[in-house]
Formats: C-alpha cells, sequence, structure tokens
C-alpha cells in the first residue's frame, strides 16, 4: 500500500515556522510589508516608518492631523490588520 506523503506548500510552510517558532516574526515582518494596502495610499503616503517592538506596533507619520485621527481609530486599525492577516499579530498600535 502507497501512502501519500505530499503536502501543499502552505501546508509545509506552515508546520516549519510552527516547528521552528518563527510564526510571530514571519506575520511581524508581513504586517510591515502589507501596511500600505491595508491602510491605503492616503495613510502610506503620511507613512515614515513602521516597526513592531513587544508586539506594539508603532506607526511613524508625518501628518498631526492624521496621527490624531488614526489614535482614536486604534481599535479600527487593530480590527483591519487582524482580519487582513487573520492571525493576531499585535496587541496595540501607536502613532508617531
Amino acid at each position: 500500500m502507497n501512502e501519500d506523503h505530499t503536502h501543499s506548500f502552505k501546508d509545509a510552510f506552515s508546520k516549519f515556522l510552527k516547528e521552528e517558532k518563527l510564526e510571530q516574526v514571519y506575520h511581524e515582518k508581513r504586517l510591515i510589508s502589507l501596511w500600505a494596502d491595508i491602510m491605503g495610499p492616503a495613510i502610506s503616503r503620511r507613512t515614515t516608518r513602521v516597526y513592531i517592538k513587544e508586539k506594539i506596533l508603532y506607526v511613524t507619520l508625518n501628518s498631526a492631523p492624521l496621527k490624531q485621527e488614526l489614535t482614536h481609530s486604534r481599535q479600527k486599525v487593530l480590527s483591519l490588520i487582524e482580519d487582513r492577516l487573520g492571525a493576531k499579530v499585535v496587541e496595540d498600535v501607536r502613532f508617531l
């Protein structure tokens, strides 16, 4: 009897990330690279830096009014991120 030992690339990659304890790092890097897509062109044009430290997303903006608006919409931003990535990657977001 032959057993089918084939796996999809996605399954194999997920297994690799889990075994090597790299899931969080992968999701963090993916979030940073997708920031412009998640937030759209208006916000991405005003974003100068995006980084994650200790499960907190830091976003540096060059527009004070936008910073204020996004600070008040923090939960919506977190929801957009979670919806897009399908996982809770960060616990909070801070706009600088």
